[in-house]
């Protein structure tokens, strides 16, 4: 009964979460570009929004509803649970699915619906050791920084995905009595919320969520196995390997036109104008107008050759007999 009403709140969990995704992405797909260095400006752009403060505020109940199904039932059937608003995000985004996406969203329910049926199998596993996460965090913010790195929605959300992975795992082992790792996931959480809203303003909501979405509860599944002695039967193991090529066939999808956000579209067409207008301005000129112009670099190159040419020497002139005789003396 127990763990029923974990899944419960797991599913509850992954609606709020996904809808305020959703909603986020909405608002900040349409905002001027967002940027590092100016992240006062940015935060300010993105919180004074009423959609998008209500999409996070959302998102911060899925959060709660996610603690709660964790107090109650084991770290990997949690995620994969919630692995299953894939589904929901498919129905919440107002693009039109592409082929892959597709796919992706059918591969992802066929994993949940595995996890189903391994949940009479379910242990509670053990609270893993200090060690042995703090290595794991480590690798994922490696990871997510690579990913980071590279730029595009799709990478941007695969690296939210994996950091919100780690602040998962994290409060994991605090919740087990690890408090050293409280700094450690909110700085997760925290980086994560970046690389998410950045990756909003570069990539598909699918794209960029639907990867987040993953890779935040297929981590885990794995990190529940490795860290903290869960179970791993084939049933859920074939769910976990279903979630990745889930993720994978949503990572095919190309970001291309259309596909970033309003304002980096209009900022990149404002520097393809005025460079079209300076060449065609070059183009346009008339001839005497570029005769002169190649003079005065003509002779500006002349006067500053001059300017760097050591002076010439003088012819010699003999000396007088005056000079001579006081140059003897």
């Amino acid at each position: 009964m127990k763990l029923a009403f974990a899944v419960v709140l797991a599913l509850g969990s992954a609606l709020a979460l996904n809808w305020g995704y959703v909603a986020q992405h909405g608002v900040a797909s349409g905002l001027p570009p967002l940027t590092l260095r100016r992240p006062f400006a940015s935060l300010r752009a993105l919180f004074t929004h009423r959609r998008w403060l209500a999409g996070f505020l959302v998102g911060i109940g899925g959060w709660v509803l996610y603690v709660g199904a964790l107090a109650l039932a084991p770290l990997s059937i949690v995620q994969a649970t919630s692995a299953g608003g894939i589904g929901i995000l498919a129905v919440l985004v107002p693009e039109r699915l592409t082929r892959w996406e597709r796919a992706g969203v059918a591969v992802a329910i066929g994993g949940l619906v595995l996890l189903g049926a391994s949940l009479g199998s379910a242990t509670g596993g053990n609270h893993g050791t200090a060690i042995a996460v703090g290595v794991w965090l480590g690798g994922s913010a490696a990871v997510a920084a690579f990913g980071a790195l590279l730029g595009t929605g799709a990478t941007l959300g695969a690296a939210a995905g994996v950091l919100y992975a780690a602040g998962d795992v994290g409060t994991k082992a605090v919740a087990a009595g690890h408090l050293v790792f409280i700094p450690a996931l909110l700085a997760a959480h925290g980086l994560a919320f970046v690389c998410l809203q950045l990756g909003f303003q570069r990539g598909r909501a699918l794209t960029t969520i639907g990867l987040a979405t993953l890779l935040t509860n297929a981590v885990p599944i794995a990190a529940g196995i490795v860290l903290f002695g869960e179970s791993a039967t084939p049933l859920r193991i074939a769910s976990f390997a279903l979630v990745v090529v889930g993720a994978a066939l949503l990572a095919r999808t190309q970001t291309g036109a259309g596909s970033a956000s309003p304002g980096i579209e209009a900022s990149s067409r404002g520097m393809r104008r005025r460079r079209g207008g300076m060449k065609r301005s070059m183009a346009s000129a008339p001839p005497t107008a570029k005769t002169q112009t190649a003079e005065a670099s003509g002779q500006s190159a002349k006067g500053a050759a001059a300017r760097m040419k050591p002076p010439a020497a003088g012819p010699t002139v003999p000396a007088s007999p005056h000079e001579s005789e006081c140059t003897a003396k």
